[in-house]
């Protein structure tokens, strides 16, 4: 990235720089986006990342007959939606970027597999996952969910984060497995001493 793409690998490195997210954000109820999130996406954005961004594309193949550049075309085939409507978190340049706090884990392969089809693309230069690094033992430490008015409920947050959600380490299985093909990945894990107090 630094050879690449080094004004991109700035911006990611300034908004990791300014996001947080708190013990009482993890403990909070879950929904389709934590404010953690948002905020992240907001960060993002004032760098000048694209949110949500698509990629599609017909094949055009042409076949032709005979030697030489000058060899007539003997057909003509489009292949339409031969990359279908892969999306990625965030877009810049030649980065893709995702941000995955706790999602199932499932949803690592449709990332990789976009950065893949972006990659062969020849749109971007290198795919950049930022995802949590966080052990059961540090969920089981904040002890139970709140609920939306910040009482205590029966439900623990370790149970909340469970063994199917996100985290660096089926993330890194993936990528060795080759599920991005040949598009470099870098995997940015979120630590505890990355979680501030309320």
């Amino acid at each position: 990235m630094q050879q690449r793409a080094p004004e991109e690998l700035a911006a990611i490195i300034r908004v990791l720089r300014q996001f947080t997210i708190s013990r009482s954000e993890i403990r909070a109820p879950g929904g389709n986006r934590m404010s953690a999130t948002t905020r992240f996406a907001e960060y993002a954005a004032a760098e000048n990342f694209h949110e949500e961004v698509r990629i599609k594309a017909d094949l055009l193949v042409q076949l032709t007959a005979g030697k030489g550049d000058s060899a007539p075309e003997v057909d003509r085939i489009i292949r339409e939606d031969f990359i279908h409507n892969h999306m990625v978190d965030f877009w810049r340049a030649r980065v893709a970027f995702d941000y995955e706090w706790n999602s199932k884990d499932q949803t690592y392969d449709r990332d990789l597999y976009a950065f893949r089809s972006f990659f062969e693309a020849g749109v971007i230069d290198v795919g950049v996952i930022v995802t949590r690094e966080l052990s059961n033992d540090f969920f089981k430490s904040l002890g139970n969910c709140l609920d939306k008015f910040g009482n205590e409920t029966d439900k623990t947050v370790s149970a909340k984060f469970g063994a199917s959600t996100t985290g660096t380490h089926k993330l890194i299985s993936r990528i060795a497995a080759g599920r991005s093909g040949g598009c470099p990945v870098l995997v940015l894990g979120i630590l505890p001493g990355n979680i501030t107090p309320d």
